[in-house]
């Protein structure tokens, strides 16, 4: 298995290619003693709110960035929905539906999805905010941790007062999304798992 290999098959080391040391914890370990921690937020459609309800959302963002005392980067992914996997289930249920009436129907939906997928293109945005923090050269992980979600409690209690549900990514998740930024053809026929990431951290390691 290759992974986090350039399209072209040419061998190279990962670290020069995305300047990350390693995974810990859910903290992405930068060269320089730097640290990253990967929030996913929902989002609120604030369209749909009438003049005073944004009212009250723009006040409550306003509020929210004055009172943080670091940076924060937020990441605005979009995404072509990959629904094979979707329309093999229904495959599936097809081949396994005794009943030809339920057949016919799963048939016909699945012929929909499909045409519907090759003449439209299906996309998804999933939101992330990037919480910083570097460490001075003598600080011990547990510290670095500790003052990290510490940053990260503060960034979320900000966005759950607009309404947003906001989780921090686990060390597979970090990895996964490097990966498929990476490499999307690849991570869709080989995604990272918990059986995975032992694999990858150590090409991290590589030279």
């Amino acid at each position: 298995m290759q992974l986090l290999t350039k399209s072209n098959n040419e061998r190279v080391s990962s670290r020069q290619n995305i300047d990350i040391e390693g995974v810990q914890d859910g903290l992405l370990m930068l060269p320089g003693n730097k640290y990253r921690a990967i929030l996913q937020v929902s989002s609120i459609n604030f369209d749909l709110k009438n003049a005073e309800e944004q009212e009250v959302i723009i006040s409550l963002y306003e509020n929210f960035l004055n009172s943080l005392k670091f940076p924060i980067q937020i990441v605005i992914r979009t995404r072509t929905m990959d629904l094979d996997k979707y329309v093999e289930d229904f495959k599936t249920k097809t081949e396994n539906e005794s009943n030809q009436l339920y057949r016919e129907h799963i048939e016909h939906y699945t012929k929909f999805v499909k045409g519907l997928v090759e003449s439209n293109k299906i996309l998804s945005r999933q939101f992330y905010v990037v919480v910083p923090y570097d460490a001075a050269k003598d600080d011990r992980f547990e510290l670095i941790k500790e003052r990290v979600s510490s940053r990260c409690t503060n960034v979320s209690n900000g966005l759950s007062r607009l309404g947003m549900t906001v989780r921090p990514l686990p060390s597979v998740e970090v990895l996964d999304l490097f990966y498929s930024f990476y490499n999307p053809k690849l991570a869709k026929l080989q995604p990272v798992t918990a059986k995975t990431m032992d694999l990858i951290k150590g090409m991290f390691e590589q030279e």
